[in-house]
């Protein structure tokens, strides 16, 4: 009998996988489709040659992360490539903002009047990140908190909607750029606790940067994959479970699924209920003819780019996605350009680039035109550049990914106190009523993201269940 089956070769599965085996427990893993990766893949979509993530594709949480700082991803051929600016969030005038590794940099892109706003509410943080991060996305009670202190204060400042936090701002530039980093999460600005997510990724920019694996993203899921392997365990791809009875006899199931799929294969009824999927998503990959047109030269030298007018924009763009279940007239994009960094993803001179915008739950309708209007608005000539894309909204997404339920890349709604208490209001999220089945998803905290951390603590609940075990 094996120690341990994980169900679902994402990030997080395959980090369970690995946080075990490292335990010395057997174990054994098992993909429904036909390569490890979930939402950290890279494939070729459009022409011979352009290597796009279908999903995840810049990895602020993932060069930040606990859990994948602790393995030796980096001999199995991970690499973290930088651009020279982590982010940038251009305007129609032809100016920027920026997300830059100095605090400095970043306020000065803001203007006069919020600098100072802006450095007084990152750099209290900033010196003890690692240990913040730690704390963060390592609750609830995996571990204790090694600096109660400072996580209080982070939620004091957190834990209020964002809009509150921007009130702090005199100046539309920083409210922008701080708004877009929280739609990152597809929450509506005005939620519990989107101050903590906008936060989060702007203390994670300033840290270790917003970096891309040189590659693609499946350098990251390929690199977990090989040191699963060098530590015994056992890795099958194109096996689909449909239920428990699919599986070898083990002592401990952990799966990496949505709730929906694991209450269906595991026989748990309706425990999951009242589990709530968000806004979907309308995601374009490009092979270009050339790099993006952009007017601001800020957004040419990074290579994760905020596409949104002002906050006001960006949040319609989510309310009308979220609550109003209509695509917006002017979407939100977060875009990627992978090539700034990283030639090795397109033929000489081309270009892979990535798109999305958020829609409702399910959408079936074609954002291509209002995404490229968009796009057009600060890089005239877009349309020009472009030799192929690959369309895929909220079915095709779930059709890739089962883990997408309705075009949901996040794996449940991001807000209300789902952003923090998820899969249910528990102490115990990982844990099932089943005793030896466990989730491990990014359902649970702490939640969306390429960094593996869900995976983490649940191997953690899985080792102190079977340590307790005779």
């Amino acid at each position: 009998m094996l120690d341990v089956v994980v169900v679902g070769a994402g990030p997080n599965g395959l980090t369970a996988a690995v946080e075990l085996a490292r335990r010395g427990f057997s174990v054994a893993l098992f993909e429904a489709r036909d390569t490890v990766g979930g939402g950290a893949r890279t494939e070729e979509l459009t022409l011979p040659g352009f290597r796009h993530d279908p999903c995840s594709a810049a990895h602020p949480l993932g060069i930040n992360s606990p859990a994948f700082r602790a393995l030796p991803l980096e001999r199995y051929g991970l690499e973290w490539l930088h651009s020279e600016l982590a982010m940038a969030h251009p305007f129609p005038d032809g100016s920027a903002a920026v997300l830059s590794r100095s605090v400095a940099e970043t306020a000065a892109s803001f203007g006069p009047r919020d600098a100072g706003a802006y450095r007084r509410l990152v750099e209290p943080f900033l010196p003890k990140w690692d240990v913040l991060a730690r704390d963060f996305m390592s609750l609830p009670l995996t571990a204790l908190p090694r600096d109660p202190v400072t996580l209080a204060r982070f939620g004091l400042v957190g834990l209020p909607p964002s809009t509150w936090l921007t009130r702090r701002f005199r100046d539309e530039k920083a409210k922008t750029l701080f708004a877009g980093l929280v739609a990152h999460v597809m929450a509506p600005l005005g939620g519990l606790a989107t101050g903590a997510v906008g936060l989060v990724f702007a203390l994670a920019g300033h840290a270790r940067g917003w970096p891309v694996a040189r590659g693609g993203s499946q350098a990251i899921s390929d690199a977990l994959a090989a040191y699963l392997k060098d530590l015994g365990g056992a890795l099958h791809t194109d096996y689909e479970v449909k239920r428990l009875d699919d599986l070898p006899p083990a002592r401990a199931y952990v799966f990496d699924t949505s709730p929906t799929a694991l209450a269906r294969i595991a026989g748990l009824g309706r425990f999951y209920e009242r589990y709530r999927y968000g806004a979907g998503v309308y995601k374009i990959d490009y092979a270009l003819d050339g790099p993006v047109p952009w007017t601001a030269a800020e957004a040419r030298r990074a290579t994760t780019v905020q596409v949104g007018a002002d906050s006001a924009e960006i949040g319609a763009a989510l309310r009308a996605a979220s609550r109003e279940g209509r695509p917006p007239e002017r979407p939100f994009m977060i875009t990627v350009q992978p090539g700034v960094v990283d030639p090795t993803r397109a033929p000489a001179g081309k270009h892979v680039f990535w798109a999305y915008g958020h829609v409702p739950h399910g959408w079936t309708g074609d954002l291509t035109d209002t995404m490229e209007r968009q796009l057009e608005r600060f890089a005239p000539g877009f349309r020009d550049r472009v030799l192929a894309r690959a369309v895929a909204g909220p079915a095709e997404l779930a059709a890739r990914n089962a883990n997408y339920v309705g075009g949901d890349i996040g794996t449940g709604a991001a807000s209300g106190l789902q952003l923090l208490l998820r899969p249910r209001l528990s102490l115990f999220p990982y844990s099932t009523p089943h005793p030896a089945v466990f989730i491990c998803s990014s359902a649970t905290p702490p939640g969306p993201g390429v960094h593996g951390m869900s995976g983490h603590n649940a191997a953690k609940a899985v080792w102190r269940k079977l340590r307790q075990q005779p």
